[in-house]
């Protein structure tokens, strides 16, 4: 199995078109070309996980973060590189995926969100363009003896799909007119007389991808020489799709009864709590790794708890000054955990690979009372 077909089965879990624009995701180092056998996930490519995936004989390496942040200079088998110049030495190749698979449904926030029991929950903040493109409106207008024609042929093309709904359109009575002046071919009418004609407005929606080939069968399905048609762009102000996610709780929830399904959940040891640590929560955000800019848009919002990996000094200042109890879990924590619903995942649809979670992968931090 080439990358090129591990990619398309995590593009179905969690479209790269997904992740933060300043972010580094997909394939980072290797050949496309390799056919892959062995993967190993992990959250980090550290030095201790490469020797892992070479003691494995892993193929590739699909990491939660990138393993390369900023332009390289130099990989070199000494400094800071070593582990790259390893992995290009040993051929193993390593993709990531990272905000991507934060952003997607049923990625790291949304099970994070699963840990407290969070209902009709939307994303908090950093929103990104759906990978798929924006919809538009395509409207055009035609005789109507032609309508069902011209109907037919927008929707064989691609128009028309809404939700589990096809051939979805609106039409509506008017009066077009218009003049046919030399050179023209008119279908109806004679050229240099202004004609009145009976008309349909035909409306439907089309996918970004899809608008050429629709415009395409538009004019050859179209009875006119030179049919009139408007192309709209719709913007979805509704469903918007970013980081983190807030939510109502099924059911109100005390913050020993959280703190110890988080434990369950993440495997987390210990837990660091900013803000009253004794309280009913009955509205939750999350979001995981760290996401301490989008703090005021929480709090704005009304939560009771705010999940996350981590914040910083002033940000639990003003999560402490403003009532919210924020709960922090160690970065690399608050994400490890979703490694098993990526493995589920992944080996739905990768047949015949063997997929492996590091055990060498670890938080930095040894959390422990002195």
């Amino acid at each position: 199995m080439k990358i090129k077909d591990i990619a398309q089965a995590v593009e179905q879990i969690a479209s790269l078109g997904l992740a933060q624009d300043w972010d580094n995701v997909g394939l980072l180092v290797g050949d496309p070309a390799k056919n892959i056998k062995n993967i190993l996930l992990t959250i980090d490519t550290t030095k201790a996980v490469v020797e892992e995936a070479k003691a494995q004989r892993a193929d590739l390496i699909l990491a939660y973060h990138p393993i390369i942040w900023d332009g390289l200079k130099r990989v070199t088998a000494d400094g800071e590189t070593t582990h790259i110049y390893d992995l290009v030495k040993s051929g193993i190749s390593v993709f990531c995926i990272h905000t991507a698979l934060d952003v997607a449904v049923g990625g790291v926030n949304d099970l994070l969100a699963d840990i407290l029991g969070l209902e009709n929950t939307e994303p908090i903040g950093d929103y990104v363009a759906d990978p798929a493109g924006p919809q538009y409106k395509v409207i055009t207008f035609v005789p109507q003896n032609d309508v069902k024609k011209v109907a037919d042929a927008l929707y064989a093309a691609g128009a028309g799909a809404i939700g589990n709904y096809s051939h979805c359109g609106f039409q509506s009575d008017g009066t077009g007119t218009f003049k046919p002046l030399a050179g023209s071919n008119p279908a109806i009418g004679k050229r240099g007389k202004v004609e009145t004609v009976s008309e349909i407005k035909l409306e439907t929606v089309v996918p970004s991808g899809k608008v050429a080939a629709v415009l395409t069968a538009l004019r050859t399905a179209h009875p006119y020489e030179t049919p009139a048609f408007d192309v709209f762009r719709h913007y979805d102000i509704e469903n918007k799709i970013g980081l983190g996610r807030i939510g109502d709780l099924k059911k109100p929830m005390s913050m020993q009864t959280a703190i110890k399904n988080i434990k369950t959940a993440t495997g987390c040891n210990a837990v660091g709590i900013v803000g009253p640590q004794r309280r009913t929560i009955k509205k939750a955000a999350v979001c995981a790794g760290s996401c301490g800019k989008i703090l005021n848009s929480v709090i704005a919002q009304g939560a009771d708890l705010y999940l996350t990996g981590e914040l910083k000094h002033h940000q639990a200042l003003a999560a402490q000054e403003a009532g919210l109890t924020c709960i922090c879990l160690s970065h690399t924590v608050s994400e490890r955990f979703a490694l098993k619903n990526l493995a589920k995942q992944l080996k739905k649809r990768l047949k015949g690979v063997t997929i492996r979670i590091s055990k060498k992968d670890k938080d930095p931090f040894t959390w422990t009372n002195v």
